[in-house]
């Protein structure tokens, strides 16, 4: 189509399911920290008054995860009851295991080098980037986030200190197909649902909402006197958080990538050291795809990778530039990957040591998308994020 509608959600880090992807991340950074050769596959599940930690972990120290845990949700913003949750007083289940000999196995180093362990899992995962925005993401991704990026500073900072945690919204734009590219003409609609306490009124929120996030997250440019706007649609949002609804680790993988553009191989992230590649190959596909539009190859790519568990290889690799290769550099996607096989070694032992995936780097990728972002000064993190300088 020469002229389309696209929609892309994001959720805050209040979402039950976010809340159950922080902690899991929160727990595989701590077991990093104590030793970076830790195996981790570590799920969380919350309701009213509890959240539950399961899974896989196998490393040498020792995790105080009630601690771990605790501090997770204490710095989501669940302090107090009366939001629905509270870090001090919830009920915390661990119920975790050591990783499977089975699958030890497989991705064991002590019987191979380094580089030539094998993957964690079978799968299929996918590295997506576009030019439309600096970030080389979808603009619908990038302002669904923003919107609850900015809540969550108001939030904070006492700004708007009716604002509680667990927050949603959605961005929908009209593009233009250029040629295969695509092109964001402007925002359609914008929908934020946020919780709150009790005594805001709905004119108030949508007031502060409008002034102080909708308008200064959204260029002016891309809104218009057309633009539909829905804040708060359900009426009111008092009870949110586990209270209001099950969290799960796992649930909000499209938002955690790329707003559903592009494709995903149904894999999530959060609670996954390096050797599970639906995290470690999903970030290497996308270091991949953004490597390939950065350095004017392409001005939109696909990549799809997939593994075999204990293999080291990827079994096969495929890219889909959507025709631009040709009307951005005159390569065709053939060639494309012959570029992509000389620049990049997608072995699950090579990309943790390109990407420094042994680092307790985790934690902030498990809000606000793991991709379109970087570390802040100073700290690690992000580094698929990073264009690498190719060799044509």
């Amino acid at each position: 189509m020469e002229n389309f509608l696209f929609t892309s959600e994001s959720v805050g880090e209040g979402h039950p399911d976010k809340i159950c992807d922080q902690v899991s991340d929160a727990v595989l950074d701590a077991c990093l920290a104590v030793d970076p050769y830790a195996r981790v596959a570590c799920e969380s599940a919350a309701k009213t008054g509890m959240i539950m930690v399961f899974g896989e972990i196998t490393l040498n120290g020792f995790i105080d995860y009630q601690t771990v845990i605790r501090d997770a949700i204490k710095e989501i913003g669940y302090d107090d009851s009366a939001k629905g949750f509270d870090y001090k007083t919830c009920n915390v289940l661990v119920a975790i295991e050591q990783q499977s000999v089975d699958i030890k196995q497989g991705v064991d180093t002590k019987t191979v080098s380094d580089e030539d362990i094998g993957a964690g899992d079978q799968g299929l995962m996918f590295g997506y980037a576009t030019d439309e925005t600096a970030e080389f993401m979808p603009l619908t991704s990038v302002l669904s986030h923003g919107l609850n990026i900015k809540m969550s500073e108001l939030r904070n900072n006492g700004t708007l200190p009716w604002l509680r945690p667990d927050t949603k919204t959605q961005i929908t734009c009209n593009y233009k197909n250029d040629n295969g590219a695509v092109v964001p003409q402007r925002v359609h609609t914008v929908v934020i649902s946020t919780q709150h306490s009790e005594d805001i009124t709905n004119e108030q929120m949508e007031k502060a909402l409008m002034e102080q996030v909708i308008n200064v997250v959204i260029p002016e440019n891309m809104r218009d006197a057309e633009t539909i706007y829905h804040i708060n649609p359900s009426g009111r949002f008092v009870i949110g958080g586990p209270q209001g609804d099950a969290g799960l680790t796992g649930r909000k993988i499209i938002v955690d990538t790329y707003g559903g553009w592009g494709a995903h191989g149904g894999g999530a992230f959060s609670g996954k050291d390096y050797s599970k590649v639906d995290r470690s190959a999903a970030y290497a596909a996308r270091w991949v795809a953004k490597s390939l539009v950065a350095a004017g190859l392409c001005r939109r790519c696909l990549l799809q990778v997939s593994y075999a568990i204990g293999v080291s290889h990827p079994l096969s690799m495929h890219i889909d530039t959507y025709g631009t290769g040709l009307t951005k550099s005159g390569k065709t996607d053939e060639e494309i990957l012959a570029i992509i096989n000389k620049n990049f070694d997608l072995r699950p032992g090579v990309i943790v040591r390109e990407l420094g995936l042994r680092k307790p780097i985790f934690r902030k990728t498990a809000k606000y998308g793991h991709f379109g972002r970087r570390a802040a000064e100073g700290e690690d993190g992000f580094t698929w994020e990073i264009p690498k300088t190719l060799t044509m």
